[in-house]
Formats: structure tokens, C-alpha cells, sequence
């Protein structure tokens, strides 16, 4: 069996336990976000994480997410790879006008966050009612009305 040297491969290995590391910060944490109907939605993957470590905050315009993530190993343990890395996430978005900060609710299942994001009252689409002069809605007196298709009065 022959094997295959790749130095990419070890290169992004080694740049990885690197730059990874505890003492590289906060990471990132991967979302998706949607709009369903009069509220968004984002859901925030935080595998293994304690939900008690979850805090949310918002300061003006700026929802912030911040969790933490530690693993435990017995003592005298020999890691022979360790690729889910103990750490802080950290996750901000600026938030647009026509959000209710207020009503802002989170809930988390399976290592999913869920944040729901309401649309304000006065943000929502709605139906302008059209309202007409209430006098005479018919036709004029001795006017006759248009047909389809055609440019003048009927009959012509």
C-alpha cells in the first residue's frame, strides 16, 4: 500500500492546531437566518455546549451571542486526536430598524440556538383600504360606459 504525501494537507493541519488553539479567542459560530412571516429567525449551531453558558445581550443595534464551550477528559487520559476544541464563541449582528428588541426570545435544543427576532407592529405589511368621494359611483347622467377593447362608446 502505497502512501501519498500531501503538503496542503499537513500544512492546514498544522495552521489549524494553531490558530484554533484556547489562545486564539472567540470563534465564530455557523448560523442560518430566515424570515417566516412577521418574525426572523436565526439558528445558531452550538454542538456540546452548556446552556447555561449561552448569554445574549442586545445594545442598541447590536445582538451579541456569546457562549462557552469546555470538555472534560479523565485524569491521565492520552489524547490520540482532539478536533472539538474547548473555547468561546462569540457571534454579533447589527440589527435593522423595524425589529421589536423588546420581544426578542431564544430557545436551545440538541446544540441548536433559536433566536426569534418579531417585526415591529408599525413594520408590517398591511392592506391600504381605497376609499371613494361617496357621492354618485355609477356613470355620468347620459354617459355610456366604455366597452372593452374599444376606445369610445359602445355602439359607435
Amino acid at each position: 500500500m502505497a502512501m501519498t504525501f500531501d503538503p496542503f494537507r499537513e500544512l492546514d493541519r498544522l495552521a489549524g492546531s494553531l490558530l484554533s488553539g484556547a489562545a486564539a479567542g472567540p470563534r465564530s459560530m455557523p448560523m442560518d437566518l430566515y424570515r417566516a412571516g412577521d418574525h426572523y429567525v436565526m439558528d445558531v449551531d452550538l454542538p456540546g455546549v452548556d446552556p447555561g453558558s449561552v448569554d445574549i445581550d442586545v445594545d442598541g443595534s447590536v445582538l451579541t451571542i456569546r457562549a462557552e464551550r469546555t470538555l472534560g477528559a479523565p485524569d491521565g487520559a492520552q489524547w490520540l486526536t482532539r478536533e472539538r476544541q474547548p473555547g468561546s464563541f462569540v457571534r454579533q449582528l447589527t440589527l435593522g430598524d423595524g425589529l421589536d428588541v423588546e420581544r426578542i426570545a431564544a430557545h436551545y435544543d440538541n446544540g441548536v440556538l433559536s433566536v426569534t427576532i418579531p417585526v415591529q407592529e408599525s413594520s408590517k405589511p398591511r392592506k391600504i383600504a381605497v376609499s371613494t368621494s361617496g357621492a354618485d359611483t355609477g356613470s355620468a347622467a347620459g354617459a355610456q360606459p366604455l366597452a372593452v377593447g374599444q376606445g369610445g362608446p359602445a355602439g359607435s
